[in-house]
């Protein structure tokens, strides 16, 4: 997210650093633990990842490819908790 300059001129590190709090609580709490999230779990997380990122008016040239950043991210979280048990 901070790499979207439109993002850091709107919004500033302090706006993105608590819309990416929000993001983490939001996403590690529909998080399903597995190897691998299920289609519908990523199309839940896809719409509550959008609805952060308007709800504090995240610049809409790049929520796309954050949303989808998100989502890599997510998966990577899956597996890295996965190989923990």
């Amino acid at each position: 997210m901070a790499s979207n300059q439109s993002a850091q001129d709107v919004l500033g590190d302090k706006q993105l650093r608590t819309i990416a709090k929000v993001l983490v609580q939001k996403v590690k709490a529909n998080t399903a633990i597995d190897r691998q999230i299920k289609e519908s779990a990523q199309a839940k997380l896809r719409v509550i990842v959008k609805r952060i990122l308007n709800e504090f008016g995240y610049p809409p040239d790049q929520a796309k490819i954050t949303t989808e950043l998100i989502l890599l991210q997510t998966k990577v979280l899956a597996e890295e908790r996965s190989e923990e048990k």
